[in-house]
């Protein structure tokens, strides 16, 4: 079986697929690549068992067949090829690779392709369409909100909840929580299932500078994203997501309005000063002043910060953790934000002041710390 493939494409595809792939297997198989060849197309799969990614790219074949290539080996050969066509000629029988160029000839051992995991079908499942933009979007805003914690693995993903008004993206690691909500993407009927972190993480690079279509297909087990010519497949995470509307505060009569750049750049500063385990930043916010501090007294470090502000309501001094703080207040656009707080220890409600589009909405909760006065 020969084919002829271009050294930059095939370098492309493969780069984009790469990730999927550990550093260490417990099956020898998934170290490689699968090709599967027909008459004028490569399909590529990559795969660790949870995940499965394929890209299709046009090459000059006129045969059918299969082969496990070593997928480390491959890319750091290609890496170190100038911009060439490359043939391919593969052994069936002993599952030898050669590669040929115009200068030199590359010979690697493959593995029999039989070997290698199949990608499961999904049977009677749903589907939505939804564009890359949005999709890559939401991905971005939540993902950096999920647990790392595996004895609470539904909230080590993404809470994906379509229906025939809006989709939902939820994460939370039970400190902080993101809902953000598309009312322009909608479902011909209401389902949900929760995304792993690891092909989340995947399918955001992938999607990076792509305009077009996802086909989200999905039941009780795996979800499949098909887009241009890239296919991911993965296995979902069984188990009931928490009831995250019951942890959002209703009533919060206490409302901060501040320029977004402006409190990043304070909360910075000022985290530099706070305690190393704890990231704790004391928010004291009176009239239109608020003043940030933090201390490490182990250090005897210090640092206070004031800021104006526009604020309704009681006046409160509430410790927050300023990583948390920060991701939200990075994620968040707008140059304006608001916290809303109700009390010293219930959670704060970060949103933007002005939103660029109506058909989106994005919510950030961040719990606070308990103040050592």
């Amino acid at each position: 079986m020969n084919f002829i493939v271009s050294t930059t494409l095939l370098l492309k595809h493969l780069k984009s697929i790469n990730g999927v792939l550990n550093s260490s297997n417990t099956i020898p198989i998934l170290d490689n690549f699968l090709f599967e060849v027909s008459p004028g197309k490569l399909v590529v799969f990559a795969s660790d068992m949870e995940t499965t990614v394929t890209t299709q790219l046009a090459v000059e074949a006129k045969e059918t067949g299969s082969i496990a290539i070593p997928a480390r080996t491959l890319v750091d050969t290609l890496s170190n090829f100038p911009e060439q066509p490359l043939t391919f000629s593969i052994d069936k029988k002993t599952f030898g690779i050669k590669i040929s160029t115009d200068n030199g000839e590359y010979k690697l051992t493959g593995h029999n392709p039989e070997e290698y995991p199949r990608t499961p079908k999904l049977e009677g499942g749903a589907s939505i369409d939804m564009k890359t933009d949005v999709l890559a979007t939401a991905i971005t805003k939540t993902l950096f909100a999920t647990s790392n914690d595996d004895l609470r693995p539904v909230m080590c993903g993404v809470f994906c909840q379509f229906s025939e008004t809006d989709s939902v993206f939820v994460a939370t690691d039970a400190h902080k929580l993101v809902r953000y909500r598309r009312s322009d993407a909608k479902a011909t009927h209401a389902a949900s299932f929760i995304m792993p972190k690891k092909p989340l993480t995947l399918l955001k690079n992938l999607l990076a500078g792509v305009d077009d279509v996802v086909s989200i297909e999905y039941n009780k087990t795996n979800a499949t994203f098909i887009f241009g010519t890239t296919t991911l497949v993965c296995r979902l995470i069984d188990g009931k997501y928490p009831n995250y509307e019951a942890v959002i505060p209703k009533q919060n009569p206490n409302k901060l309005t501040v320029d977004r750049a402006t409190f990043a750049g304070a909360l910075k500063r000022v985290s530099v000063f706070s305690n190393k385990a704890t990231h704790q930043v004391r928010l004291k916010i009176a009239g239109s002043q608020l003043s940030l501090s933090a201390e490490d007294l182990d250090f005897a470090n210090e640092a206070n910060e004031r800021l104006t502000c526009t604020y309704v309501g009681e006046d409160i001094e509430i410790g927050f953790n300023s990583k948390f703080l920060l991701d939200m207040i990075t994620n968040i656009e707008g140059d304006e934000i608001q916290i809303e707080m109700s009390a010293p220890n219930r959670a704060g409600i970060i949103t933007a002041t002005k939103k660029d589009n109506p058909a989106e909405d994005i919510l950030m909760l961040v719990m606070p710390v308990m103040l050592n006065n």
